[in-house]
């Protein structure tokens, strides 16, 4: 494109010039990348809380059991002590 400028009967030509810069994003596979990974950590969090759940689970049975078990042994020895005093 020029541009033709005249003063004074006299005929310039000035060029002017015209810069486009296209700027692309290629970001759709990137977040697709990044949404995946996000995913992940939160199934693997998830199965880390619900295993540890269950531990504890576990181990409150067991400590309830064995709560049990001494409530019965205590009981046994109470009633030893009674038969021993008639």
């Amino acid at each position: 494109m020029a541009e033709r400028i005249v003063e004074d009967g006299v005929a310039t030509e000035r060029a002017t010039h015209t810069t486009v810069i296209e700027r692309r994003s290629g970001g759709g596979a990137g977040m697709t990348l990044i949404g995946l990974a996000v995913l992940i950590a939160v199934v693997i969090g998830a199965f880390y809380l619900f295993n540890q759940n269950a531990r504890e689970n576990r181990k409150t049975d067991a400590v309830t059991s064995v709560a049990k078990d001494v409530g019965s042994a205590a009981k046994d020895v109470g009633d030893a002590a009674k038969d021993a005093t008639k």
